[in-house]
């Protein structure tokens, strides 16, 4: 993937935080920045001023270092210069507001800043210089943020990018995501949060990052009272949903932080362990059965290999295994010196048994993570067909049990079942459905429903389940229901809350279109539709797959089958029409929302024998109403210049067409909305 830099002036470009060709630092307060820049070796250019009013041009990136009071004024004199990007190192009030009115975008308030070590950007307050190397770290506190900064020189580490978000007032964890999951320099993630202003935002973005990179998250900072652990339930369970590794604390973190970044996938899920001194072995076995991993006996049949001791040929064997090798080198006096020697040579290292089983153990999470990811849901969804016009009437009355009674059956949900199904508030992510101990977030299809259900040992419950999901879902107005006792709580009037961290499925937008004797249901796609979706691929002749795909493909594989159904409804739509009888997928027409910008870009694919038949305008139609409705400028798309149909059909619909400059063989077609 290629990194998107705009080429609309007058609006905030990601590329002029993190890859910008001049920097400009405002204020007393900005001396070591301006420093850390020059030292860094950042090639552009970097003006140092008192005031935003002594800049004689517009810089891609701002450093406002100036007294709290000066920071809006900074930010309004920057947007009227035509600088949309800036970092707030200090404290500022006011910062989204201003933002939204100035268009200026920033980072902060207490932000520790950006370093792209590999630039030469170091707009940071580090306190030793950042080596490069391939982890990306998004941090909120800046005591954490130099701790592993510290950390990674000695151990081998380094860093692609070190972007401390602060406050996240305004640009925060969903933008530097966004732009980690698209630069090829990055590799696994770290992020440090302690709160979140946006989590549907987050949520969305850590989604697809992790489709592209390992990403794990470390919870920080003052927790509210959990005494029932509902709280860390639900977060470890959004995190999930996104494809995340969540890990307990900062040791956890270091060692996810060793294992992810150098070392390659597991394939199985056993250990070898290899031990010069049968206590240190001890020590290692010890630790595996206490973190529930797998002992192999054999090398060759484990994931990966733990080496404990110090035996001349490890680098060697690191070098030449065919399985991932961990090292643990113990001690201080010759241990660190040798886990240094080790981890120069690429070897993953740590200081004791127990770090180096917790390693294997992200490693073991990471691997089911991705699998996950590339699951291919079963074709069957639960038809709910719910009276939700007697439920709007009981909304209106009492909520006596009676009352409650008919809600939940008119959703098909048997009441006062053990152990019954439980919906509450989270602080942070929204309305959260539990099964005892066992927490998700809505919505749910059959496959995260089955799979709530069996983590809390009920599999029976997994329809209903599905169904309580569409329930909250429909009836935001619903604070929390228990379906063992029966009971439901309505939020007060005028409470804001129950907003959903994961968009749902826009059945509004499921409509039938008919040409003739021809009646389609054309609809958003959705998870299920993987099976039908494969189906529909091997119907498409070599022709037009290559039109669609830019290469010949005989198959699509499972990750980007599941790419290309398991999509997320705030950042891209894909509408399919299906036949009304088969349910069988004849045409597909997809457009994807630039990462945090205000473009999409469009395919489309319609099977032989339903051309001609002007389905194809319908659902390039049904794109373009729906980019309007999320406020999209433009839409975009590339077309093969051998694409004659295509090009022509394109221009039909007003769209303009150019050739693109470093690539004579693609049309780029664009359409302005209005």
């Amino acid at each position: 993937m290629t990194i998107p830099r705009l080429s609309a002036a007058g609006r905030f470009d990601p590329a002029c935080l993190f890859r910008p060709a001049s920097v400009a630092v405002i204020g007393d307060d900005g001396a070591d920045i301006a420093a850390r820049l020059t030292m860094g070796g950042f090639k552009g250019r970097i003006d140092t001023v008192l005031s935003a009013a002594a800049l004689g041009a517009a810089p891609d990136l701002a450093v406002i270092a100036t007294p709290v009071e000066a920071v809006i004024p900074t930010i309004e004199t920057l947007g009227a210069l035509g600088c949309f990007a800036a970092i707030v190192p200090g404290a500022a009030d006011g910062l989204a507001a201003a933002s939204r009115r100035t268009g200026v975008r920033v980072l902060g308030p207490h932000a520790f800043g950006i370093a792209v070590p590999a630039f030469g950007l170091d707009a940071t307050h580090a306190h030793i210089p950042i080596p490069p190397g391939r982890l990306a770290l998004v941090s909120q506190s800046a005591g954490l943020t130099r701790t592993l900064i510290d950390w990674a020189e000695p151990n081998g580490v380094g860093f692609s990018h070190v972007i401390g978000v602060g406050g996240n007032a305004d640009l925060g964890f969903a933008t530097a995501l966004d732009w980690l999951s698209q630069d090829a320099a990055a590799g696994a993630i770290l992020l440090e949060i302690s709160h979140l202003n946006d989590p549907r935002a987050f949520l969305s973005a850590a989604r697809a990052a992790s489709r592209v990179r390992p990403v794990v998250a470390f919870r920080s900072g003052p927790r509210p009272a959990d005494p029932s652990g509902r709280a860390a339930a639900v977060f470890e369970a959004a995190l999930r949903r996104a494809g995340v590794l969540s890990v307990g604390g900062l040791e956890d973190m270091l060692a996810a932080a060793e294992t992810l970044s150098r070392t390659r996938p597991i394939r199985r899920d056993t250990l070898a362990i290899q031990a010069a001194d049968p206590g240190a072995g001890s020590l290692a076995t010890d630790a595996a059965a206490r973190l529930g991993v797998a002992l192999s006996t054999a090398d060759e049949a484990a994931g990966g290999v733990l080496v404990v001791g110090t035996p001349g040929e490890t680098i060697e064997m690191v070098a030449r295994s065919p399985v991932p090798v961990l090292y643990c080198a113990m001690g201080e006096t010759t241990g660190a010196a040798l886990r240094r020697r080790l981890a120069g040579a690429g070897a993953t290292v740590f200081a004791s048994p127990e770090q180096a089983v917790r390693g294997f153990v992200h490693l073991v999470q990471d691997r089911r993570n991705r699998a996950a990811a590339r699951e291919v849901p079963g074709s069957a969804v639960l038809t709910l067909a719910p009276d939700r016009d007697a439920v709007r009437r009981v909304l209106t009355t009492v909520l006596t049990p009676d009352a409650v009674r008919t809600m939940f059956g008119a959703y098909g949900i048997e009441a006062g079942d053990a152990p019954g199904i439980a919906v509450f508030d989270d602080l942070v992510f929204g309305p959260a459905i539990a099964v005892g101990a066992a927490v998700d977030l809505p919505p749910l299809n059959l496959a995260l429903a089955r799979g709530l259900a069996m983590r809390a040992g009920q599999p029976e419950l997994t329809e209903t389940l599905v169904r309580v999901s569409q329930l909250v879902v429909d009836f935001p107005a619903i604070a929390s229901l228990d379906t063992a006792a029966c009971s439901l709580v309505l939020r007060a009037p005028g409470d804001t809350a129950g907003g959903l961290a994961i968009a749902p499925y826009p059945a509004e937008l499921v409509r039938p279109w008919t040409a003739g004797d021809l009646h389609l249901i054309v609809r958003p796609i959705r998870p299920e539709d993987a099976e039908a979706h494969a189906a529909f691929f091997r119907r498409l002749s070599p022709t037009d797959i290559r039109f669609r795909f830019f290469s010949a493909m005989n198959e699509l594989p499972p990750e980007r089958l599941s790419r290309l159904t398991q999509i997320d409804y705030d950042r891209e739509m894909a509408f399919i029409a299906c036949r009304e009888d088969t349910g069988d997928t004849v045409a597909v027409a997809r457009l994807v929302q630039e990462a945090g910008g205000s473009s999409g870009e469009f395919a489309i694919v319609v099977q032989a024998d339903m051309k001609g038949r002007g389905l194809a305008s319908h659902m390039m139609q049904r794109l373009i109403d729906w980019a309007r409705d999320r406020g999209l400028r433009e839409v975009v798309g590339q077309i093969l210049s051998d694409n004659a149909p295509m090009l022509a059909f394109i221009r039909h619909l007003g769209f303009a067409v150019h050739r693109l400059p470093d690539d004579p063989d693609v049309m780029e077609a664009r359409l302005v909305l209005g």
